[in-house]
């Protein structure tokens, strides 16, 4: 017996020195490899100062029309991510990509990430780039913060486009995530670890190897980081918040949505109630996932473009 419990121990000490050693080698080399991929992430876009931080911002095209780009939670690099959808609305619009604090190449904060806090960033950036009258388009995440700012500046928005966006009273946004162990696995370089067996996650021939070498290293800089985790911890008192609110009534609506989401079969019709709160709201079912401007840009470009036709105030 005692023979036993002495292999026994002799085991748990070479299995514990060898998760040390492991969990000591991929802490070094991710400290290692953020320092190398600090100079190798190229520069785009511009800054504006908001709250004492920089905010990145990237502007293509002209046109009549500005649309301003919001991302989905915790989108690496915005401006990269919606590419495949700003190279076809740039030909005849003005597009903004905003990369909020904490994605893409903006600063982190400490400000807590409520939906009162993020679109105050967002609007004070608006504010200094002089864009006061556009379209709001986002992905996910961003049709709750797209409430919260259609509510406080109405004489600004000229519509509103979701694609795939979130939408008040869907399920399971009650969530607590582990935010501690995923700062932990950050620190320990786990979570590069995960992304280099998951991959960046963006589809199709829309991007190219090197946008996907930029995404990956933005990710290692961004992801589980202490502004992604904050907005993490505070996704399930934003979606609380944002509980039976709604678009103002004359605000044109339009709202691309996965057809087919099987982890939520209410999926469009929650869209539809959505698109049914104001006068004027329309849901465009898409056949695809929940990333669908990385393989449906064209798509959602051109609907958009008819959309936009038939709607005052919309020049063309």
């Amino acid at each position: 017996m005692k023979k036993f419990v002495k292999r026994g121990l002799v085991t748990l000490v070479a299995v514990t020195a060898t998760i040390t050693l492991g969990l000591a080698t991929t802490t070094v080399v991710n400290v290692v490899a953020s320092e190398i991929e600090r100079e190798k992430i190229e520069p785009y876009g511009a800054f504006v100062t908001v709250d004492g931080h920089r905010m990145n911002v990237v502007i293509t095209g002209s046109g009549p029309t500005d649309i301003v780009l919001l991302p989905g939670f915790g989108t690496a690099s915005p401006a990269i991510d919606f590419s495949p959808l700003v190279d076809d609305l740039a030909t005849d619009h003005r597009v903004v990509v905003i990369e909020p604090l904490g994605y893409g190449l903006s600063d982190g904060t400490e400000r807590a990430r409520t939906t009162e806090n993020i679109v105050g960033e967002v609007h004070d950036a608006l504010e200094q780039l002089d864009i006061d009258s556009y379209v709001l388009m986002g992905h996910s995440i961003a049709g709750i913060y797209a409430l919260e700012l259609a509510a406080k500046h109405p004489e600004e928005l000229r519509g509103f486009v979701g694609i795939d966006t979130s939408v008040p009273g869907q399920p399971h946004m009650d969530t607590e995530f582990p935010t501690g162990l995923m700062g932990a696995a950050r620190t320990l370089g786990l979570a590069r670890l995960l992304l280099a067996v998951g991959g960046v996650g963006q589809e199709g021939g829309a991007y190219s190897d090197h946008d996907r070498e930029q995404i990956a290293m933005i990710s290692h800089r961004t992801s589980m980081a202490p502004t992604y985790l904050d907005e993490m911890a505070h996704i399930a008192p934003n979606f609380a918040q944002a509980e039976r609110r709604t678009f103002p009534d004359d605000l044109p609506v339009l709202l691309f949505a996965v057809a087919d989401n099987e982890k939520n079969p209410d999926w469009v019709a929650l869209h539809e109630a959505q698109a049914a709160s104001v006068a004027d709201g329309t849901v465009i079912p898409v056949d695809g996932d929940h990333y669908l401007h990385h393989t449906h840009a064209a798509e959602i470009a051109d609907a958009f473009r008819s959309w936009a036709a038939e709607r005052m105030p919309f020049p063309q």
